[in-house]
C-alpha cells in the first residue's frame, strides 16, 4: 500500500510540474487586425520589435476608466522606449461612447472598437474588462493582467522585456 501511495505522489508531482511548465510557457499572440477609430489597420505581427499592451476595456467599466490615466502615462513615458498600447473597447460599447471617452480623455494611444467581437475571441474569448495582455518584442504573450493589478510589478515586466 505504501508504494502505491508513494507511486502515486510521484505521478501527481510530474503532472503538476508539467503543467506549471506549460502555464509559464510563451503564448503567441494571435494576428488579429486592429483598425482604430481613425481608420488605420494593423496586424499585431507587424508591431514584432516592440512591446505592445492590448487593453480590452469598456467605457462602462469603473475600474478600466480609473486606470485610464495610467495607461496614457505608462504609453507617453515608455513609447519613446518601443513600447506600445493598443485600447480595445469591448463588442457592446456604443461606438458614440466610445469615441467620445476617446476624444474628451485625449488618448494618446490607438483605440479599436471590437464590433464583431473577434478580437476579443482571438484572445481566449474576453469578457470581463479591463483584461489586458503584455507581448514581448517576438510577438509572445507573456502577461495577461484581469482587473486592478500591481503597477510597480507591471512595470519592472514591462522594463524588463523592453531590455530583452
Amino acid at each position: 500500500m505504501k508504494k502505491i501511495i508513494l507511486g502515486l505522489a510521484a505521478v501527481i508531482a510530474i503532472g503538476a510540474a508539467a503543467l506549471w511548465q506549460f502555464q509559464g510557457a510563451a503564448q503567441a499572440a494571435p494576428n488579429v487586425a486592429l483598425t482604430d477609430l481613425q481608420g488605420n489597420t494593423v496586424h499585431l505581427q507587424d508591431l514584432r520589435g516592440k512591446v505592445v499592451l492590448v487593453k480590452f476595456w469598456a467605457t462602462s467599466c469603473t475600474t478600466c476608466v480609473a486606470q485610464m490615466p495610467d495607461t496614457i502615462r505608462h504609453y507617453d513615458e515608455l513609447k519613446a522606449q518601443g513600447f506600445d498600447t493598443y485600447g480595445v473597447a469591448m463588442q457592446y460599447d456604443p461606438p458614440n461612447y466610445v469615441k467620445n471617452f476617446t476624444d474628451t480623455r485625449k488618448l494618446p494611444f490607438p483605440v479599436v472598437i471590437d464590433a464583431q467581437g473577434k478580437i476579443a475571441q482571438a484572445f481566449g474569448d474576453v469578457r470581463l474588462t479591463p483584461t489586458a495582455f503584455l507581448i514581448d518584442k517576438k510577438g509572445n504573450i507573456i502577461k495577461r493582467y484581469l482587473g486592478n493589478y500591481d503597477e510597480k510589478a507591471f512595470m519592472a515586466t514591462v522594463e524588463k522585456a523592453l531590455a530583452s
